[in-house]
């Protein structure tokens, strides 16, 4: 890759709020971004890993600063982006990975289920996202939200109907945010990754419904959360200056597939 190429996807310096950011995903979002150079808010309910990530990381070209954050309070949220700010001086991108999944028939479902992964996925994501819009736009420097969806809110599978429901309101909320906030040179964008292994849920993988998954797969196989670092450091930086509104699916081929 050329230096111009390589200057085009560079995030060093860059502020960066990852939510979710204890486990999973959003903590690999978190170390990606830090080895690149970014300054990242790392932000969950617990931060004993997330302080344990940043010791990790030390040494690392960004630093990692851990927060407290429950996603569902608007009063956390701006409790944590004050810290954000008195930290870090403002945030550049937000990465809106928070999210929770409840997994049973139908049938079994309680409302309390419901509205347990649905303020979280969904609620939970527009309050980050308006809040942290709302700074970006009083600071006057433009910005790029990017919201971990999935391809479950593309096409549908059994037992997790709220997760379903929440990440498909995501991606319309994607869009309808990228249509009010791009005369503030906010760009707001989603990735849609297809079935991705983390520690959560490796040992799912070999058991029989794991198996079968897999077989759906084009690829046949499961992505690596690495995998997922092209997409994010696209979005987090200026080569997606010209998207916003865009999903961006990375699944092996999955959404290509037969139901």
């Amino acid at each position: 890759m050329s230096e111009e190429a390589r200057e085009i996807f560079d995030v060093a310096g860059t502020r960066v709020l990852v939510t979710g950011a204890s486990v999973g995903l959003g903590r690999h979002f978190a170390a990606t971004l830090a080895r690149a150079g970014a300054h990242v808010a790392a932000a969950a309910r617990g931060v004993d890993k997330i302080e344990a990530l940043a010791t990790e990381l030390r040494d690392s070209p960004g630093r990692i600063v851990p927060l407290a954050l429950d996603v569902t309070s608007g009063e956390s949220i701006r409790a944590a982006l004050e810290a954000t700010e008195k930290r870090l001086g403002g945030l550049d991108v937000l990465v809106n990975n928070a999210g929770i999944a409840v997994v049973k028939p139908l049938f079994e479902w309680t409302e309390a289920d419901w509205d347990r992964v649905v303020d979280t996925n969904l609620r939970g994501a527009w309050l980050v996202a308006q809040e942290t819009a709302r700074r970006m736009v009083a600071r006057g420097s433009g910005g790029a939200i990017i919201n971990i969806a999935s391809v479950l809110g593309i096409r549908p599978i059994g037992q997790v109907p709220a997760y379903t429901a929440a990440k498909a309101g995501l991606i319309q909320l994607t869009r309808t945010l990228a249509m009010e906030l791009a005369r503030h040179d906010i760009r707001v964008n989603a990735i849609a990754p297809g079935y991705v292994e983390t520690e959560m849920n490796r040992g799912f993988w070999e058991t029989p419904p794991g198996k079968a998954l897999i077989a759906r797969i084009p690829q046949r196989r499961i992505g690596q959360p690495e995998e997922l670092d092209g997409v994010l450091l696209l979005l987090a930086s200026g080569a997606s200056r010209y998207m916003t509104g865009s999903v961006v699916v990375v699944d092996g081929g999955h959404l290509c597939s037969s139901m």
